[in-house]
C-alpha cells in the first residue's frame, strides 16, 4: 500500500450511520467515471451508533474505500490528522460526512488546483443552517481572517482540497483543522476559494454548536502565536521583558535621584514597590523567552507524536 495515487478523499465520521450509504454512493458517482487512482478514507472518530459496522461493510464491498477506526472520540482535528497520515493521493480532499457538502463540487476544487493554487477552500454561499449557527460563524470568519491575514469567507467549510506535499509540513492539534488554510499559507502555500453548494441536514444530529466559539478563539490565539513567533518566542516575551525592565530602571533611577540628591524619603512610597515589581517582571519575561526558544527548538526537532490512537484499519485495493 505504498504506491501513490492521484486523489484521496478524507471524511471524518462520528455517528453518521444514516448518511454513510448515500454519501458513499454520491462519492462513487463523482469519482468512478472521472478519475483514475483514487481512494476514499473514512475515519471513524469513536462512533457509538453503529457507523463502524456500516463502514466495515463498505470497505468489504468497495476496493477503493479505507476505514480508519479510532479508539475513542478525539474530535474532528484528530480525525483529519489520522486521515492525512493514511492518504497517498497527490491531492487530498476533505469533507463532512453529514451530506451537507455536495460531492459534485469536488471537480470545481480540483480545477482551481490545476490553475496553480496549493489549497482550495469551499465557500458555502447559500448556507443551509440556522441563524444561531451562521452568526457566530460569520464573526469567526472575519476574526480569523483579520488575525491570520488569510482572508476567506468560510473557514468552517470542511470541503477543501490540498496538495499532499503541503499537508506533510503541517501539524494538527486542538481544534486547528479549521485554520488549515492559514497554517498552509504559513508554509508558503497559495490559497484560493471556490463557491460550493450547501445542503440542509436531514438525518442525524449536528455536532457543531455555539459552545465551540471559546475553543476557536483560544486556538486562534495559538495559531497567531505559532505563525508569528513559534520559531522566535524571545521576540514576543523578550520585548515585553525589555519594556518592563526599562520602566523599572527609570522608576528606580528617579527614586534614587530623589533619595540621594533631594534627600527625600522613599522607603514607604508605592512607587518603589512598582519599580521593583517592574524589574522582577522584566527578568521573568526574559527568562520565559529564553525557555521558549529552547522548547521551540525541541518541538521543531521532535514533533512526531500523533494526536490519536488507531484501533484498526480496513482497506481494499485502490483503483489504479
Amino acid at each position: 500500500m505504498s504506491e501513490s495515487l492521484a486523489l484521496s478523499i478524507v471524511v471524518p465520521i462520528f455517528n453518521e450511520r444514516d448518511n454513510l450509504q448515500d454519501l458513499h454512493a454520491e462519492l462513487m458517482g463523482v469519482l468512478v467515471d472521472g478519475y483514475d487512482g483514487y481512494e476514499v478514507i473514512y475515519v471513524d472518530d469513536g462512533s457509538t451508533d453503529g457507523s463502524a459496522a456500516i463502514l466495515a461493510e463498505l470497505v468489504a464491498s468497495e476496493p477503493t474505500a479505507i476505514a480508519v477506526f479510532l479508539r475513542r472520540n478525539y474530535g474532528q482535528t484528530a480525525a483529519f490528522a489520522a486521515g492525512f497520515a493514511q492518504a497517498r493521493g497527490e491531492i487530498v480532499v476533505t469533507m463532512d460526512g453529514d451530506l451537507q457538502n455536495d460531492p459534485k463540487d469536488i471537480p470545481n476544487l480540483l480545477a482551481r488546483l490545476d490553475e496553480g493554487a496549493d489549497v482550495v477552500s469551499g465557500w458555502r454561499v447559500d448556507r443551509q443552517d440556522t441563524l444561531i449557527r451562521r452568526l457566530p460563524s460569520m464573526l469567526a470568519n472575519r476574526l480569523i481572517s483579520a488575525v491570520t491575514g488569510v482572508h476567506l469567507h468560510d473557514y468552517g467549510c470542511s470541503l477543501k482540497a490540498y496538495r499532499l506535499e503541503i499537508l506533510k509540513d503541517v501539524r494538527l492539534y486542538g481544534e486547528m483543522h479549521r485554520f488549515l488554510p492559514a497554517l498552509c499559507h504559513w508554509q508558503g502555500a497559495t490559497i484560493a476559494e471556490v463557491e460550493t453548494r450547501h445542503r440542509p441536514r436531514t438525518r442525524g444530529i449536528s455536532k457543531y454548536g455555539i459552545g465551540r466559539t471559546l475553543r476557536v478563539i483560544m486556538d486562534l490565539l495559538t495559531v497567531k502565536f505559532l505563525m508569528s513567533f513559534s520559531t522566535r518566542p524571545l521576540h514576543v516575551f523578550g520585548s515585553v521583558g525589555l519594556i518592563s525592565l526599562a520602566l523599572g530602571m527609570a522608576v528606580n533611577l528617579y527614586l534614587t535621584f530623589q533619595k540621594l540628591v533631594l534627600g527625600m524619603a522613599i522607603g514607604n512610597r508605592p512607587l518603589l514597590l512598582l519599580g521593583v515589581l517592574l524589574l522582577f517582571t522584566g527578568f521573568q519575561f526574559m527568562s520565559m523567552g529564553l525557555l521558549g526558544e529552547m522548547l521551540a527548538r525541541i518541538y521543531h526537532e521532535s514533533q512526531q507524536k500523533p494526536i490519536y490512537s488507531i484501533r484498526r484499519i480496513l482497506s481494499g485495493t485502490p483503483k489504479v
